[in-house]
């Protein structure tokens, strides 16, 4: 019996102990489990009971399937299947028979073949075959938030939610693209595709292939070869201490978090560091900036750093929030805009309201130089498509709403003037509603008493309208339709009575005037009659290709084709009209327009290529890409036009041979080589026009400063290669505070000018690159051939 009872005691042990696989201690849940969406169901736990799978209730909206902190007071959502569609009280998750999970009727994960499922205490939730293999983990599919051992490999992605308690997908997204940069962006808020990057990893760090966030509390990017690139973050903090997290939060900032485990009762997540400069924004409210889209608030407000160091939006005078609940949504205005038609009588209804360190980027339709303050004011209240000007150092930059992208901060030179209506004008109030009621009450009296005079005076009224409408309509010409791509096909002598005989000449080309008009329809919109000279041999062949295809074309950075005339040896094209001149006198005249401008410009030029290159119908070689080509509308955004040159591709083509076209200085070098020309050529010319655009001169000027300055190209391959461009823009303030982004439209602007086509980027590369959603390298110098076209 003495000699029995210390084996059974041996024996009793060995049951007791804990037995894992994978290395991780886990309770299984077998298969045909399930949980019920209520307050009172229990989740599947971890076996420490840190991490919980389950329902959360999210206010009165539904139930939140998710994994969640489940020792703390503060249930904190790591990770969730359904946060774009909640679910009612009495839904079912289960593991099914097969070893799915599913949600009602909706499959959350995979695994056939599974055995069971797991919550382990990493907080990742499993689906395991019955040798222990991971069939499926929550871990490869993150919503807002990285736990310790967790990666973020290529491809994948965090969101951040909408609002701190609303877990819908938000306005930002934390990236490692496949490229391996990683990237913080905004998105085009509803839907999650990115819109612009506003924190990279491209130019400080280098690209990776995957995100590790380890044990001791580091996250950092991991090379392709397994070396740690940098770190992202560097605090070490031990988990057998803190609970810790990372987690891309509403406001757009990667945060990571710890939380004491011996923490008391009521304390909240306390950040394990705030924001460190060179990674996470320290200050999103200056880095977003994006040409596109509203900024780190919404539309119509600007936003500042509270004390917590987190952004907070809040709306300019004169404005209120659309929804005081979503500060995010943006304002709106609470007066009514200025008339138009009469603007010089409405100055004395407006006020300027100053905001300090303020400025609203991207917005802005005109810029001067060397004006005071009070002329920048007055020029804002005396221009009705003006709602804000800023202003700094004798700069003045005209704005028009909705405005995007407000930024109040010290940082900010700028002054804000915005211009808002006197009084309580608002547009959904009056003045004096006595004063309304009052009349009201009157005229119900006169409309009674006078309802028969009234009756008679409608009738005669039709009747006339009636029959001066009969009359109008003989006298307006009868315009033609082509069916097949929607254009007017005007007469000659239409075309010559719109344009009042051919008198006010806004242009000439290579193969014609271009003459302003107007039609002669009821509210005359301007149109630009370029009427072509008399061509031989294949000028008809041209006239017919460009009708057919050009009239087929539709992107908002190209100029539209609205009809033609074709009789005899009248050829004429009929565009609609751009206001606002061509990009040549915008950029080379007497003031320089603003960087943020320019840029603008670069993108929509490039844009309108890379649609007449990839995107049409029938693929377009523009042939003569330059500044005089290139065409503004009344907000200044670029509209390419003059296809009359352009050689067009079938769908099954690549390439061309044709006569030399375009104009010297643009002309890519394989037009001298008689070699084929291919959509290559564009590519070069946009290259000379973003070098105009980056330095707002010239690619040719003899009387440049200096001697190695007079080939523009040239000018900027040496800066780049000596690191001097600050040299391009030295005179524009606002690009030598962008020398990143000048440095990256250089390059750009490089590559596309190789002599050898086949090192040029396609337009495609070429939007990616400009956008910074691609890496540019060092380009190799451009053969000295350039310089002498």
């Amino acid at each position: 019996m003495d000699f029995q009872l210390p084996y059974c005691f041996f024996f009793l042990l060995l049951l007791l102990l804990p037995f894992s696989s994978n290395g991780q201690a886990h309770s299984n849940i077998s298969l045909g489990s399930a949980l019920t969406a209520a307050t009172d169901n229990l989740p599947w736990t971890s076996p420490s009971g840190e991490f919980a799978f389950g329902f959360q209730k999210v206010g009165d909206a539904g139930y939140l399937l998710a994994i969640w902190f489940n020792k703390i007071p503060e249930r904190t959502i790591v990770w969730s299947a359904n946060r774009n569609d909640l679910v009612q009280e009495g839904s079912r998750v289960q593991l099914t028979r097969d070893g799915e999970l599913v949600l009602n009727d909706q499959s959350v994960s995979g695994g056939s073949g599974a055995a069971y499922a797991a919550m382990l205490d990493t907080g990742n939730f499993v689906v395991a075959s019955q040798a222990g293999a991971n069939l499926w983990q929550s871990f490869d599919e993150p919503t807002d938030t990285l736990l310790p051992t967790q990666n973020l490999n290529l491809g994948a992605q965090l969101i951040a939610p909408y609002l701190e308690k609303n877990y819908s997908d938000g306005r930002f997204t934390f990236i490692l693209q496949t490229d391996g940069n990683l990237l913080l962006y905004t998105t085009r808020y509803p839907k999650t595709a990115v819109n612009y990057p506003y924190w990279s990893t491209q130019d400080s760090i280098g690209s990776g292939s995957r995100v590790v966030f380890n044990q001791s509390g580091y996250m950092y990017l991991v090379a392709k070869n397994g070396s740690m690139l940098n770190s992202v973050f560097s605090n070490p903090v031990s988990i057998q201490d803190f609970y810790l997290r990372a987690t891309l939060d509403y406001d757009g900032v990667l945060r990571q978090y710890a939380y004491p485990k011996t923490a008391s009762s009521s304390r909240r997540w306390p950040k394990a560091w705030t924001t460190l400069p060179n990674f996470i924004p320290s200050n999103i409210c200056v880095v977003i900036r994006g040409p596109v889209g509203s900024g780190a608030c919404g539309f119509n407000s600007y936003c500042m750093l509270g004390d917590d160091q987190k952004p907070r939006c809040k709306c300019p005078p004169g404005y209120t929030f659309f929804d005081p609940n979503d500060e995010r949504k943006g304002c709106k205005r609470n007066f009514i805009s200025q008339d138009c038609d009469h603007p010089s009588q409405e100055i004395d209804s407006f006020e300027i309201r100053d905001m300090l360190n303020t400025n609203f980027p991207y917005t802005d339709y005109d810029d001067f130089l060397s004006v005071d303050e009070d002329w920048c004011r007055q020029a804002c209240l005396s221009d009705c498509y003006c709602a804000v000007a800023t202003y700094n150092s004798g700069h003045c930059w005209k704005k028009t709403g909705p405005l995007s992208n407000g930024v109040t901060d010290p940082s900010i030179g700028d002054k804000a003037l915005l211009k808002v209506r006197k009084g309580n004008w608002t547009a959904g109030s009056s003045a004096k509603k006595s004063d309304r009621s009052t009349l009201i009450t009157t005229g119900s009296v006169l409309l009674g008493s006078s309802i028969f005079l009234i009756v008679l005076s409608l009738l005669g009224i039709y009747v006339f309208f009636t029959r001066w409408n009969q009359q109008k309509q003989k006298m307006v010409p009868q315009l033609h339709v082509m069916p097949e791509m929607n254009l007017q096909n005007f007469t000659c002598n239409e075309l010559e009575t719109a344009t009042g005989g051919f008198k006010e000449e806004l242009g000439r080309g290579a193969f014609g005037i271009v003459y302003r008009g107007a039609l002669a329809n009821e509210d005359k919109p301007l149109i630009a009659v370029k009427k072509l000279d008399k061509m031989a041999g294949e000028g008809d062949t041209e006239f017919n290709t460009e009708v057919k295809v050009i009239g087929r074309t539709n992107h908002k950075n190209l100029v539209q084709l609205v009809g033609f005339c074709n009789e005899g040896q009248n050829r004429l094209l009929v565009y609609e009209y751009m206001s606002s001149g061509s990009l040549s006198n915008y950029i080379f005249g007497y003031s320089r327009p603003s960087w943020h401008r320019r840029m603008q410009i670069a993108f929509g030029i490039a844009r309108g290529l890379l649609y007449l290159h990839e995107e049409c119908s029938s693929q377009i070689i523009h042939c003569d890409i330059k500044p005089q080509n290139i065409l503004l509308d009344e907000s200044l955004n670029a509209r390419i036009s003059d296809f009359g040159l352009a050689k067009l591709l079938k769908t099954d083509q690549s390439k061309t041979t044709t006569a030399i076209r375009g104009t010297k200085g643009y002309v890519a070098p394989e037009w001298f080589k008689n070699l084929p020309v291919t959509t290559k050529v564009d590519t070069y010319s946009f290259g000379i026009l973003l070098l105009e655009l980056v330095c707002c001169r010239k690619n040719f000027e003899i009387n440049a400063m200096q001697e190695d300055q007079i080939v523009l190209a040239d000018w900027a391959c040496d800066c780049l290669k000596e690191g001097k461009l600050n040299l391009l823009v030295e005179e524009d303030e606002e690009a030598m505070e962008d020398m990143k982004r000048v440095e990256r439209f250089v390059m750009v602007a490089i590559w596309c000018i190789q002599e050898e086509p086949s090192l040029r980027p396609g337009m495609k590369k070429v939007v990616q690159m400009l956008e910074g959603g691609v890496q540019v390298s060092v380009p190799p110098d451009p053969s000295s051939f350039i310089s002498t076209i």
